[in-house]
């Protein structure tokens, strides 16, 4: 009787540890993984949208998801290491809007008629310079402009 009472108390002892020890990677797991998930989602999705959806979209999805993962992160992770990734997800969107919307605009001037991605860089350098400093934006319309007229000439 004795030896089966040790024993339940044994059992009862590793089940409870496995308990503690699965919390604990969990909770290990969430803060180490998170981080760097919510980059590669806000990138992934991003991409993926910036190919399904239209640009504007895609660019305001990105922003909203990063935004919203690093909310999300605030509540598990500690404030100081979600303010920072709030800082870096967001710096990574607009970084991304800028590289997909030159992309795409050098892509549109390749493909379709030139009027059209004269236009298209028109209007994102005039959009780049609401959301992004006018500083970015003037070198950008200039780049593409030359970029165009070159492309043009050809």
């Amino acid at each position: 009787m004795g030896s089966q009472g040790f024993q339940t108390e044994k059992d009862d002892m590793e089940s409870i540890s496995r308990i503690y020890l699965s919390i604990y990677l969990s909770i290990y797991l969430s803060i180490s993984v998170c981080s760097y998930l919510s980059i590669y989602i806000s990138q992934s999705v991003h991409i993926y949208l910036s190919q399904s959806v239209h640009i504007y979209l895609s660019i305001y999805l990105s922003i909203y998801l990063s935004i919203y993962l690093s909310i999300y992160l605030s509540q598990s992770v500690n404030i100081y290491l979600s303010i920072y990734l709030s800082h870096l997800s967001i710096y990574l969107s607009i970084y991304l809007s800028i590289y997909l919307s030159l992309f795409i605009s050098i892509y549109l001037s390749i493909s379709v008629c030139s009027y059209l991605s004269i236009y298209l860089s028109i209007y994102l350098s005039i959009y780049l310079s609401i959301s992004v400093c006018s500083y970015l934006s003037i070198y950008l319309s200039i780049y593409l402009s030359i970029y165009l007229i070159l492309f043009i000439s050809i």
